[in-house]
């Protein structure tokens, strides 16, 4: 299985086998240019994909010790992201589709997430919940069976990678924010702000971190006009404790609703380490499995695409040469349409 994902700014091919083995996984990534607007720039994401996905699925065909013509199938993220680096992917997986004459199955990008931990972990407990956490959302999915899922909480407002991108930005650490945030936390007292925890106390699964975002730059500009000198590894650790403070405790909610014994972390932040020692520690505590993914199936990649593709090929499920990008489908719709 070819994987091909171009949803944000990462240009991604990978080549797995049997749905679990890699065999290659490349990724060329555009921080470096979008570092110098503070942000991804949308137009220039896509004019980037363009320049770079012939040579990436080149570069992940021929490290795979494969040919194109060994590939059995073409999966791609065809849902949720930009819509202008979506549809370079899709075009690129159509015309492999055709020319190569394979199936091609169009991914749901928080899907592709969900199976990062399933791709490395094939014995994982089913059903289980997983918490899938990133710069473009935040959300708890309840993995009934492969490809079943039932959609838990989601993001009010802000992702929580997104509030650490914002506050990163607010404080002059550069972009992206989550590494800086994580680094510098590491160094600072996490109790040295009480922040709040948005919706902590709420009986419901969703997440919110505007208001956190909004109490961290307050709090901040009101100690530097009083002539304070804030430590800004005590900014950072305060404000990630009160993020992964919320995650965790959303998540072992759900745990205990649906009465599963197993809790999957996927998505960017995952890579976060505080957030990884919190959950290794309730969930030791509490006796559950926790499965978190490699550092390099964290962020975007087309691994997890491909073996999301393998599931769902396994299903007898292809998507015509039609397929469309959709940039804000639910994860719901698995049909591409």
């Amino acid at each position: 299985m070819l994987g091909i994902e171009t949803s944000c700014d990462e240009t991604a091919a990978a080549v797995v086998a049997d749905g679990h083995t890699i065999l290659s996984n490349v990724v060329a990534s555009q921080m470096d240019i979008h570092a110098k607007f503070g942000g991804i720039v949308p137009e220039i994401a896509a004019r980037k994909h363009i320049e770079a996905i012939g040579y990436v699925i080149k570069d992940a065909v021929d490290s795979s010790g494969k040919t194109l013509a060994d590939m059995q199938a073409i999966a791609v993220t065809s849902k949720r992201g930009l819509i202008g680096s979506l549809l370079v992917g899709v075009a690129a997986a159509k015309s492999l589709s055709y020319t190569l004459k394979v199936p091609l199955i169009g991914v749901h990008h928080v899907e592709g997430h969900l199976f990062a931990n399933i791709l490395v972990n094939p014995r994982i407990p089913i059903p289980h919940v997983c918490l899938t956490v990133s710069g473009g959302h935040t959300m708890l999915v309840y993995v009934k069976d492969l490809c079943n899922y039932e959609v838990l909480g989601n993001t009010l407002d802000d992702a929580a990678g997104e509030a650490f991108d914002k506050i990163a930005k607010f404080l002059g650490m550069g972009f992206p924010g989550g590494p800086v945030i994580d680094r510098l936390a590491a160094q600072g007292n996490k109790t040295a702000f009480n922040f709040p925890r948005p919706v902590l106390r709420e009986r419901g699964l969703d997440f919110s971190f505007s208001g956190l975002k909004t109490a961290v730059t307050n709090m901040f500009k009101d100690k530097v006009e009083k002539g304070y000198e804030l430590p800004l590894t005590d900014v950072a650790a305060s404000f990630q404790e009160a993020v992964v403070e919320v995650l965790v405790a959303k998540s072992m909610q759900a745990v205990l609703e649906k009465k599963v014994s197993a809790l999957s972390i996927s998505g960017g932040v995952s890579a976060n380490r505080r957030l990884r020692e919190a959950f290794s520690d309730v969930c030791e505590r509490d006796g559950l499995q926790l499965f978190l993914p490699p550092l390099a199936l964290c962020g975007d990649n087309a691994a997890m695409i491909a073996a999301a593709g393998h599931a769902r090929l396994s299903r007898g499920e292809v998507s015509g040469l039609d397929i469309d990008a959709i940039p804000n489908a639910p994860l719901d719709i698995q049909d591409g349409r």
